[in-house]
């Protein structure tokens, strides 16, 4: 592909941790309702509560915390003690306020995407907390732009290029969805690079569209970074 013109990236778990945090409390969860269900009795009923709830909550931590409020309301028919509750919302205060864990090699990776083309967040969730991560990440310098979206569409890809003067067919995306980061970004006609990451929550779980000739995989940003160098050489 012709070097782009805008780099677009995913925020969590492209450049720091975030789903590893997620199972965490989720584990913290499952124990503080194993009086009413199993583990995986509580994953399925969260799950679906999620799901019910995303077109209202959004994504999130805060909107997380909500489904489990009401997942733990629902298993045990509203007899839940005041102590689980205050403890889970406890959980999603933690979640909130824990420290943000670049990446190994990511902001050695985003200073050499940025001498190849500007870089733009394109991240979904809570405004407040995803602004806030970003600027503990000690990672704002290196973008020009910062797009926080309720959803990642085509059109979320096509408008959000084009705020910065760039069509989708020089645009490239890259993160760690396929269902977020990388189907929608073909579809408005970028490229789009899959930087995988080990935990994949199960509302972002898709089959990679790997015979698409605009989509590639990398192993990390610093891989993807190697493989633009050597196209623009």
């Amino acid at each position: 592909m012709n070097t782009p013109k805008i780099i677009g990236l995913d925020a969590d778990d492209t450049l720091w941790h975030n789903e590893t945090l997620f199972r965490l409390t989720h584990d913290r969860f499952n124990t503080l309702l194993a009086p009413w269900a199993d583990a995986a009795q509580v994953e399925d009923a969260l799950a679906a509560v999620e799901r019910r709830n995303l077109g209202t909550y959004g994504y999130g931590a805060k909107g997380f915390t909500l489904s489990m409020l009401e997942t733990a309301l629902e298993l045990s028919d509203a007899r839940v003690p005041a102590t689980v509750l205050a403890e889970i919302l406890n959980s999603g205060r933690e979640l909130m306020r824990h420290p943000v864990e670049p990446l190994p090699g990511v902001p050695e990776a985003l200073e050499r995407l940025a001498t190849v083309a500007p870089l733009v967040l394109i991240t979904k969730g809570d405004m407040f907390h995803q602004e806030s991560k970003l600027a503990a990440s000690g990672l704002g310098a290196f973008f020009s732009g910062v797009e926080v979206v309720s959803e990642k569409t085509t059109d979320t890809y096509r408008r959000a290029f084009s705020r910065h003067g760039v069509a989708p067919h020089d645009a490239l995306m890259a993160g760690n969805s396929v269902r977020s980061d990388i189907l929608p970004a073909l579809d408005a006609g970028c490229a789009a690079v899959l930087i995988p990451y080990p935990l994949v929550w199960a509302h972002e779980a898709a089959q990679a569209p790997a015979d698409h000739p605009r989509y590639r995989q990398c192993d990390s940003l610093a891989e993807m970074a190697d493989w633009l160098a050597g196209d623009a050489a």
